[in-house]
């Protein structure tokens, strides 16, 4: 398998950062043909229109995060270890800025203003998220590897807007290592050690 980014992925990374820093309204096809070094009328050719271009990330990022926690699943068992190793994902793509926030937490923000091709997108990797922890949650619950104080279904929705706003407080400081901080108490209570 070839390594070689095409012109296609290369709009699609462009795209990605420059969401990352102005949202979906924070660039243009302009933006992206000065970053990738191509005419605007190159990108029209692979994405005819930015709700196009925007959707296929979305979609994309999502393909990648499931195939992501399918490697995840597949190297640790634990229910606990899972979430642990999540969240030190998140960590360390914070720490070293390669994902310094997730792009779908990020349209979410800004879901009342996307087209609806994109905000269907947006939606569908919340619930793909969403489905992952809750079977987490569940398993941990079962095997007594996470000590759970809700039903699975809302500890997977409260860890989740955890991790998401864990990223917007590391954002906002302009410290990453804030991310990590505010997971750990989080991550202590649903342990089974924690004290009672």
């Amino acid at each position: 398998m070839s390594n070689v980014l095409t012109t296609s992925d290369e709009i699609l990374a462009s795209a990605r950062a420059l969401i990352m820093t102005g949202g979906y309204n924070g660039f243009s096809y302009a933006d992206i043909a000065a970053v990738v070094g191509i005419r605007k009328a190159s990108i029209h050719h692979h994405f005819p229109s930015k709700t196009d271009l925007v959707r296929t990330l979305v979609v994309r990022y999502r393909e990648d995060a499931e195939a992501g926690i399918a490697g995840l699943e597949q190297r640790v068992r634990n229910p606990l270890a899972l979430l642990q190793a999540y969240a030190g994902h998140w960590a360390q793509c914070i720490e070293d800025a390669s994902r310094p926030f997730c792009v779908c937490a990020l349209l979410a923000s800004e879901l009342p203003a996307l087209p609806r091709e994109v905000a269907v997108e947006v939606k569908a990797f919340f619930r793909f998220a969403s489905t992952w922890l809750t079977s987490v949650m569940e398993r941990g619950a079962q095997d007594g590897s996470l000590k759970l104080s809700s039903e699975p279904r809302v500890e997977a929705e409260a860890f989740m807007a955890t991790v998401h706003g864990a990223m917007l407080s590391a954002r906002a400081y302009g410290a990453p290592e804030i991310f990590a901080t505010i997971l750990a108490p989080t991550l202590q209570r649903l342990s089974p050690t924690a004290a009672q």
